[in-house]
């Protein structure tokens, strides 16, 4: 390995343990990072609900690329849905942006949709509980 490289490497290290402590703060505490597997990929961060994560911290931001990894390593890890995280300069965890195409974005609310009004159906005074709570969090 070139020694150029190796900052680069443990930068986007860092940047996939920083994505897994937020997602084991606020979404997952199972979160973990993945053991990269060549051409079979899964992502680089498991844990991410629905998801096969793709985390970038590079100074050229190439989203295109990004996502076709990130929806090719989803069929891979057998996810209905990839996704980048690309570190935001300056910034922290938090203030990363989560990156898909139009196509996995609609087809995540649809399913989000379809499965909400089940609920709805099913517990509206669940439904409306979750409703409130998710409200008051944003």
């Amino acid at each position: 390995m070139r020694e150029s490289s190796t900052p680069a490497k443990a930068k986007g290290t860092a940047w996939e343990s920083d994505i897994v402590g937020y997602l084991r703060e606020q979404h997952n505490p199972g979160a973990r990072r993945n053991v990269q597997m060549g051409a079979r990929d899964i992502g680089d961060v498991d844990g991410y609900y629905l998801h096969a994560l793709e985390a970038k911290a590079e100074k050229t931001i190439t989203l295109a690329d990004y996502i076709a990894q990130a929806n090719r390593e989803a069929v891979h890890a057998g996810q209905p849905f990839g996704c980048a995280v690309v570190k935001r300069r300056m910034k922290g965890v938090a203030d990363g942006y989560v990156v898909r195409d139009l196509r996995t974005d609609v087809r995540l609310l649809n399913r989000m949709r379809d499965m909400e009004d089940a609920l709805r159906l099913h517990s509206k005074a669940h439904w409306e509980a979750l409703d409130k709570a998710h409200r008051e969090a944003a």
